[in-house]
């Protein structure tokens, strides 16, 4: 009989799951930022940030330095960790703000129907609508949202994660292993101006991506940004701390990360290195070594399928990841298949161009190469420069831009567009991208240096294109079997913008 199946029968006929039962089957917990890029976080050697909870698990375990989200969008990414399948695998669910259809496999329901106690706190899957598609609740559990507590800042949410976390644990059978999604909401856009400077943090304690420019307004941006990450690991630590008071850390298998990179221009809802590349560590007790350092690549796909085999459970066909359990050093685990590449997806992210259109990229990430594929290079891959105000009434030039969230880095590039030292800058985040992108991220994590536009490159990039191609055609990618229109046609059920008609010929 199947260990957790036993575990269900003893809990239906004596109302507890007994310890002798439960044994060697772990907890789960599962914390996730809101638009965080690697490396930030302060065991990476970043610079103004501290994150002595991040830095924990990783010192306990191991810390990652390739792991790539299946997005640089939220929902999207998420949908991905939880079904273990590429976003164009999840059908509505691959794309932002629309359904998660309920025939998809997702390892919080998995793990419930086996015995586990699952719920989450903060951020679940979203934004979009699990409700409409016959599902009971949000695919990462049921929500435990009651403990609240004063912010920090006005933009910081007032959930207290790491209060709900108790609560949730507290609910639990005598015995019975849990799975908890900590979702937080920062450090998602908008963030409070200035919070950083207020906290104590200073200008010149940070290092500026080569991809914005090195100006006080974008540092005290970063430092609002470094802010909002310190409030979510302070909760992580809390999270830590109860856990080993109950006896529990150890037993518990503990994964963090970000959904995508950080809600800057040219970062998140693009396909570049800071879109993509998160941070991550993980800690299992003594399953798995402390103090390793992992370069290998890991994909949001690995990381349901790395869950379920920890709990004993059966590993879908239809996920296309695998267990990261043996690459972490759990000996006890399946065999760890090498792969030279692993992908993420964009499709539409905002309402940010005429009728609700996407802005479909692939890219492909190995060791030292990020390919990426712009399926309709016709398209502002930031959103159309312009958009009504009003029926009829246009608002003004780069008012558009809705896939770079609202910040002060955003206004001061547009207000600074014209200036000789900043003008590079604005275009590298909103200007129209070759069809075709391929970066060596080794000499160039900003991503600034297309190796495409040179004449020396030519047979590397026809064997790295050729390989996505393959691999997006055996996964059954719509984009490259039929031109992917179906990804037009999934309702969007956040605010949809109004835009002009772009001229015929873009989409001829």
């Amino acid at each position: 009989m199947n260990r957790i199946l036993g575990v269900l029968l003893l809990v239906g006929a004596v109302g507890q799951i007994p310890d002798v039962v439960c044994a060697g089957i772990p907890n789960i917990l599962f914390a996730i930022s809101d638009d965080q890029s690697y490396p930030h976080a302060s065991i990476y050697g970043t610079r103004g940030i501290a994150t002595p909870g991040f830095d924990q698990v990783a010192r306990e375990g191991v810390l990652i330095h390739n792991a790539i989200a299946g997005s640089p969008g939220c929902a999207p990414s998420r949908a991905t960790i939880l079904t273990g399948r590429y976003p164009w695998q999840n059908e509505h669910a691959g794309t932002h703000a629309s359904s998660f259809p309920a025939h998809l496999k997702v390892y919080p329901e998995m793990l419930a129907a086996h015995g586990y106690h699952v719920g989450y706190t903060g951020k679940p899957w979203g934004p979009g609508r699990w409700d409409i598609t016959g599902r009971m609740q949000n695919p990462a559990g049921q929500p435990f949202a009651s403990a609240k507590t004063k912010p920090p800042g006005d933009s910081i949410s007032s959930t207290d994660y790491s209060s709900n976390f108790r609560r949730f644990v507290e609910k639990r059978e005598d015995g019975q292993p849990f799975c908890f999604w900590f979702g937080a909401h920062e450090p998602h856009r908008a963030f409070e101006n200035g919070i950083g400077l207020r906290m104590g943090k200073k200008l010149d304690s940070i290092d500026v991506p080569g991809f914005l420019p090195d100006h006080e307004v974008i540092r005290s941006d970063l430092l609002d940004y470094y802010t909002e990450i310190e409030h979510f690991d302070s909760h992580l630590v809390k999270m830590l701390n109860y856990l080993k008071e109950i006896g529990e850390l150890d037993n518990t298998l503990i994964v963090v990360t970000s959904d995508n990179g950080m809600a800057f221009p040219r970062a998140k809802a693009n396909g570049y290195e800071f879109g993509i590349h998160v941070p991550m560590a993980v800690r299992w007790g003594n399953r798995i070594d402390a103090g390793q350092q992992l370069d290998t690549l890991v994909s949001f796909v690995d990381i349901a399928p790395t869950f379920l085999e920890a709990a004993g459970v059966e590993i879908p066909e239809e996920m296309t990841g695998q267990s990261l359990l043996p690459l972490l050093g759990d000996r006890q685990g399946a065999l760890w298949h090498e792969r030279d590449a692993v992908y993420s997806a964009r499709e539409r992210h905002s309402s940010s161009r005429y009728m609700n259109w996407t802005y479909p990229q692939r890219s492909m990430r190995t060791q030292q190469y990020l390919l990426i594929r712009n399926f309709r290079p016709d398209r502002w891959p930031a959103g159309d420069p312009q958009k009504f105000d009003a029926p009829d009434k246009l608002g003004p030039m780069h008012g558009g831009y809705h896939d770079i969230d609202a910040c002060p880095s955003l206004t001061f590039l547009i207000n600074q567009r014209a200036e000789e030292e900043f003008s590079r800058f604005f275009f590298w985040s909103v200007e129209k991208r070759p069809a075709w992108e391929l970066y060596d991220i080794k000499k160039d994590p900003e991503c600034l240096t297309n190796l495409l536009e040179g004449r020396g490159n030519t047979r590397l990039g026809k064997k790295l294109q050729d390989a996505m191609i393959r691999y997006l055609t055996k996964t059954k990618d719509p984009r490259v079997l039929d031109g992917g229109d179906i990804f037009e046609s999934y309702p969007r059920y956040s605010r949809i913008r109004s835009f002009p008609m772009p001229p015929k010929s873009l989409e001829d």
